[in-house]
């Protein structure tokens, strides 16, 4: 990286960073290189890569993380290197970022703190800088002791003995006051943003979730001809963002883009995040966006419905959509995914291929939540008619006398707005003979 690249935060100087990764049984190396994925992390965060070391453990070292030889070749790259911080691909204890640092004699930082760092660097409204500020504290807090061990009692001596408060207690307390001021506000901007979501509970929603830089933001600017920022970088999108996408033959679907996920995500980012996900928690339909060229896209996918699963989304429809497939060199790597995938979709956004296809399994899956019934009301009843018209597919409509017979479609989720002393309504099968109620 030079220095003219452009910078999130012109305050924060440029870093030349040394990157550590630990294999362990429970947490394999992926590829070739097994610093590819913390590389990018780091250049997302503006540092400067100056070298790299991997060691496979079968359990990690309690003192340092890393075995002894491996400290003393750490040491001695540092050194060569003239790096100014160590950054690990693995989360660390207190006292064993204090101990490297001993033995480095430079700033020792892991995977969680990283991206907490660059998540701060990114937040752009009030929002996201409280969630972030909220999961830097709370990654912090345990970490105190080791951070203030250098110092004694803030005060002591004749006369001021007794129980005092170290500068530990002090933070301590300090940084639970905020923690819970935070969590306060963010507890109103989730109320807020529930009522937001909410709001649209009759409209089609859709959201796009995904790993980070599997080119959401793309797909949502050619989709919905918005401008949503776009950066070849990880985390170029914190905030979510909703836009209307007009479907041919269809209509108005609202999508929103979310932040994307990394393997490993600190969960404290994802507890803090809960509001911003929101949008993706009440969608009707995700859209599980994929870099199909990216060789680890498969560990992409199971690290996505992690989060998922945490954020108690992993049971919502959702349609898998390949893309970048126009820089897989290997077609059949496609059509692995492909098949391991059934619920997929193959596309590209930045080169508007398979935009059709997309649009058609949304529509396909959309669909699926539609009911079909006959509807019977008085013919001045203009309220229920605008709502029928506006909302549901009208297949059938008949007038006899003052009333008025409508066989329909409408989502499964509307049926309940169809209601009134003059209304009929009768749920249809496959056949169109009455049933009791939708299946």
């Amino acid at each position: 990286m030079s220095f003219d690249t452009p910078r999130d935060d012109l305050n924060v100087q440029l870093e030349r960073a040394f990157l550590v990764s630990v294999e362990l049984p429970d947490r394999p190396f992926l590829g070739a290189d097994p610093l590819e994925e913390l590389r990018g992390l780091a250049e997302s965060a503006n540092a400067i890569i100056v070298g790299g070391l991997c060691q496979r453990r079968q359990a990690i070292h309690p003192a340092s993380y890393i075995g002894k030889g491996k400290l003393e070749e750490l040491t001695a790259a540092v050194q060569a290197t003239e790096a100014d911080v160590v950054i690990f691909d693995n989360d660390l204890s207190p006292a064993q970022v204090r101990n490297l640092e001993k033995a480095t004699n430079v700033k020792v930082i892991d995977r969680s703190e990283l991206i907490l760092d660059i998540f701060a660097s990114r937040a752009r409204t009030l929002e996201a800088r409280l969630q972030v500020e909220l999961a830097q504290l709370e990654y912090s807090l345990p970490r105190l002791r080791q951070m203030w061990s250098h110092l004694g009692r803030a005060a002591g001596g004749i006369g001021t003995r007794g129980p005092g408060e170290t500068q530990l207690e002090e933070d301590r307390r300090l940084a639970d006051a905020r923690i819970r001021d935070l969590k306060s506000r963010l507890q109103e901007v989730h109320a807020r943003k529930e009522r937001e979501v909410a709001s649209r509970r009759e409209e089609y929603t859709v959201s796009l979730v995904g790993y980070t830089n599997a080119g959401k933001s793309t797909l949502m600017n050619v989709l919905t001809g918005s401008d949503v920022y776009v950066e070849n970088k990880l985390f170029s999108t914190l905030d979510t963002r909703t836009r209307q996408w007009h479907i041919k033959d269809w209509g108005r679907v609202l999508l929103s883009d979310t932040v994307g996920f990394i393997r490993d995500l600190p969960h404290h980012l994802v507890a803090s995040f809960k509001a911003t996900l929101e949008e993706a928690r009440q969608a009707k339909l995700l859209l599980h966006v994929v870099d199909a060229s990216n060789p680890h896209a498969e560990e992409h996918i199971q690290s996505v419905n992690k989060v998922l699963k945490e954020l108690e989304c992993a049971d919502k429809p959702t349609l898998l959509v390949l893309n970048k497939t126009d820089q897989v060199a290997d077609p059949s790597l496609v059509q692995v995914l492909e098949k391991r995938h059934p619920r997929s979709v193959s596309i590209s956004a930045a080169k508007h291929l398979g935009l059709d296809k997309l649009a058609e399994a949304v529509i396909e899956m959309l669909s699926a939540d539609f009911v079909e019934a006959l509807v019977e009301t008085s013919a001045a009843n203009g309220k229920v008619l605008a709502y029928l018209s506006a909302h549901a597919e009208i297949l059938r409509q008949e007038y006899q006398d003052n009333r008025v017979r409508i066989r329909c479609a409408l989502p499964r989720h509307l049926f309940h707005h169809i209601t009134g002393p003059d209304v009929v309504v009768r749920f249809l099968d496959a056949s169109g003979k009455p049933i009791e109620q939708p299946v």
